[in-house]
Order: C-alpha cells, then sequence, then structure tokens
C-alpha cells in the first residue's frame, strides 16, 4: 500500500478519472491487492504520483502512525441472532487502511438513534447503518452526507436520504420469494396465515409485507391473511404473540416471520403440538432456526450471508470515504434453505 498524499487536491475519483478506470481498480492498486495487470497497475501509479494522490514512500501498512479511516457501524442490540453475526463479521474485518468501529443501541427508539449518528459527524469518516425508516433517521443521514461523512445502509435501506449506496438483499424479492414458498407448499387449498415482523418501520420488513402480499394476490387469491404483529425483535414477545394466535385461530394453516424471533414462534408451535401442521417460513440461518428446520418446526429459512454483508459495507465505505460518493446498490445474494441442505457454520 503506498502512502497517500496529505496534499487534499486529489481524491481516489479523480485518480480513476484521470486514469480512465474504475474506483474500485484504484482502491486495489492503491492497498496493494491483487487482480489487476501489473500493465495497468503501473499506470493508475503513475497516474496517482501526477496528481500527488500517493508518494514513493512505500508501503503503510503496519507503519507506526500510519493513519487509518475510522469507520462506525450502528446496529440494533437486542436477541436479533442475524443482527448478532453481523456484528461480529464487521468486528472481524481487518483492512490495513481502516478502523471499524462496532455500535450497538436500542433499535426502535429513532430519536436516540438519530442523536448517535449526529454524535458521529466530528469522528467518523464512514457510517454503515440498520436503522429505522424515520425522518429524525433520515435527517441524521442528511446531516451526515452534508457534512462529508459517507453512509452506507446495511440489511434495510432508507428512503428519501442521501446515502452512498445499499447492501443487503432485495426484501421486495425476498417476501415474494417467502409467499411463493408457502403457497407451494401448501397447494391451491384456501389458507389462513399469519405474518410477523420486528417492525414495519423498517424499510426493508415493509418491503417483504409488500412482496409477500404481491405474490399471494397473483398466485394464491384463496389465501388470507388473518393475522399481523409486530415482534420488536424480541422472541419472547413473538412467543405470546404466535401463542394468542394459534389458540385463536385453530385452523391457521401458515405463518411467515418477515423478522428475528423465530424461536419465539417455534417455541408456540411446539406447545401447541402444531409444529408439523403449521407452515413456517422465516428468515436467516442462525444456530436457532437451523434446530428448528432440522427438528422440521421449521419450514424455509431465507438466508443471507452476514460476512458477505460486513465485507462489502467495508469495502464501499472506504470507497466512499477515498471519493467515490456514489455506487450502485449491492445485492447481496439470498438462498431459500430447507433440512435438506443447511449450509455449514
Amino acid at each position: 500500500m503506498f502512502m497517500i498524499s496529505r496534499r487534499p487536491a486529489a481524491t481516489l475519483a479523480d485518480v480513476a478519472r484521470d486514469a480512465g478506470v474504475s474506483a474500485a481498480t484504484v482502491d486495489r492498486v492503491i492497498n496493494g491487492r491483487a487482480g489487476v495487470k501489473a500493465r495497468t497497475r503501473e499506470h493508475v501509479l503513475g497516474v496517482a504520483r501526477h496528481l500527488g494522490y500517493v508518494s514513493d514512500e512505500g508501503p503503510t501498512a503496519g507503519r507506526e502512525g500510519a493513519a487509518r479511516l475510522p469507520l462506525d457501524f450502528v446496529l440494533p442490540s437486542g436477541s436479533n441472532s442475524f443482527i448478532a453475526n453481523l456484528a461480529d463479521a464487521l468486528a472481524a474485518t481487518r483492512r490495513p487502511e481502516a478502523e471499524v468501529r462496532v455500535h450497538q443501541m436500542e433499535g426502535f427508539d429513532p430519536q436516540a438513534l438519530s442523536a448517535h449518528l449526529e454524535g458521529l459527524a466530528e469522528t467518523s469518516r464512514g457510517v454503515g447503518l440498520v436503522g429505522l425508516d424515520h425522518p429524525a433517521v433520515r435527517e441524521a443521514v442528511r446531516m451526515l452526507e452534508a457534512a462529508g461523512v459517507p453512509v452506507v445502509t446495511l440489511v434495510s435501506d432508507i428512503s428519501h436520504a442521501p446515502r452512498a449506496g445499499y447492501v443487503g438483499i432485495d426484501n421486495r424479492a425476498a417476501g415474494r420469494l417467502a409467499g411463493y414458498l408457502l403457497g407451494r407448499l401448501h397447494g391451491q387449498r384456501p389458507a389462513r396465515i399469519a405474518l410477523f415482523a420486528g417492525s414495519f418501520a423498517y424499510r426493508g420488513h415493509e418491503e417483504r409485507e409488500m412482496g409477500f402480499r404481491h405474490i399471494l394476490a397473483e398466485e394464491f387469491p384463496d389465501f388470507e391473511i388473518v393475522a399481523r404483529a409486530e415482534s420488536r425483535d424480541d422472541w419472547e414477545r413473538s412467543y405470546a404473540e404466535a401463542t394468542r394466535i394459534l389458540k385463536e385461530t385453530p385452523d391457521l394453516a401458515g405463518i411467515y416471520n418477515i423478522g428475528a424471533g423465530n424461536r419465539g414462534i417455534a417455541r408456540a408451535l411446539e406447545e401447541a403440538g402444531r409444529a408439523r401442521s403449521v407452515l413456517f417460513v422465516g428468515h436467516e440461518v442462525t444456530a436457532f432456526s437451523r434446530r428448528f428446520l432440522l427438528s422440521g418446526t421449521m419450514d424455509v429459512a431465507i438466508d443471507q450471508n452476514p460476512r458477505v454483508e460486513a465485507r462489502e459495507a467495508v469495502e464501499r465505505l472506504i470507497l466512499a470515504a477515498g471519493g467515490q460518493r456514489q455506487f450502485a446498490s449491492f445485492l447481496v445474494r439470498m438462498q431459500a434453505v430447507f433440512k435438506e441442505n443447511i449450509p455449514e457454520g
């Protein structure tokens, strides 16, 4: 990795433009990563030196006093196993040019979240966020961007706010997939369905519900959603809601859980003796959902890889901090996981 000049004139985007390559290619050259032809590498370095973006002082990785970009990721706290896995993946990310810092706080208090985001404006060079789609949060994102701190949203996007990009699955497509699988597993017979979400204030959860409802209307018009509950990603709350719904709806045919709280729903199904008669589709392969898939309590988990999400979010914040302020959303691949294809680890 080459020493970045203190001269303020040039940015990574300037180097990419003058060299006629992508910002990602410049990033790989500057940081000494593979995947770039020798001729291209020399050309990019020549342009970078000419613009004063790098000097000839050699690699800085591991050099005492070398500046590292402080990148902050703000995630909701609580018992959400997927978010815990994402936090671990972010904390384990090692990049010589960046210092990754993970913050976890109450995820359903938009005022506290917005205040925390505003407090990062003076100390951060990039912020990754899993947050509510709320006016206070949107305003905090606008403030960060205006202060020159790029924001990347993860897992769930935020509407009508400037940000460097989004990293996560296509949540509307995920909801459609859930509805399609539930419908195909049940068949064309009429069915009564319950819908759970962590919070419909998350844009990702709202999009999953939208996709789910649309596919049912298109392909399975005899399905009826008879219950809609918010668990706030609390498994005990999802347990209480699922227990109530199962008692009130003896002919319930299926449950779609948009967010966290799978273990609460699974416990309610098992205690009611209906684990094999009620179809259960949820999200994410965790230590808990893995067990429920194996036991047959859960039929399908629509999974996304938190390690890929962490890696791509860090990569894009580094690029944004270096001058590439906008990129196309990076859609993480999702897969439907059944008992027979549970991935390792």
